[in-house]
């Protein structure tokens, strides 16, 4: 993990940590029914204070927390068109299978690439520190897979270049 992106998924996990003190809390219009009150918002004090960190303009998390439910949106760094191209491909393909993540939302909050959802029942039948390392450990493997991809395209299309030119040599 490089010097710079230590500091930025500490605090993300510092803030994670404090934001996943989340508890049941019923819906308050419909008897009997546990909705996520980040993603319903049907009553303001029930939402607290949103914290965006910002590691650059373009790599940033977004943590919205309420009494039962916290969202995390992450915008993942993407500093030209192949990368934009590579998120975005490895993000559907993610958002597809969101199911086999129990935390992932198919579609993600406007602005950003991934975004995690967070209930009580999550925190009740998984370790809360784990939900944490995984969201961490999410934002670091995505960096570093959407950089080997990009190195393997380059590469990929160096090679049919060469290959493809060879010919008129």
């Amino acid at each position: 993990m490089s010097n710079t992106l230590r500091p930025y998924l500490a605090c993300v996990r510092n803030t994670l940590t404090a934001a996943l003190c989340i508890q049941n809390f019923p819906c308050q219009q419909v008897e009997r029914h546990n909705k996520p009150e980040v993603e319903y918002k049907t009553s303001e004090e029930l939402l607290l204070n949103a914290v965006l960190i910002c590691r650059t303009e373009n790599e940033k998390c977004y943590i919205e927390p309420s009494i039962n439910s916290t969202r995390i949106s992450i915008k993942v760094k993407q500093s030209d068109e192949l990368e934009e191209i590579l998120a975005r491909k490895f993000t559907s393909f993610l958002e597809q299978r969101a199911d086999a993540f129990r935390v992932l939302r198919r579609k993600p909050v406007e602005g950003y690439d991934i975004s995690f959802l967070v209930t009580n029942t999550h925190c009740d039948e998984m370790y809360k520190h784990k939900i944490v390392d995984f969201v961490v450990d999410f934002m670091e493997q995505i960096d570093k897979e959407i950089s080997e991809l990009k190195l393997t395209v380059n590469s990929r299309a160096r090679a049919v270049a060469t290959e493809f030119l060879g010919a008129f040599v």
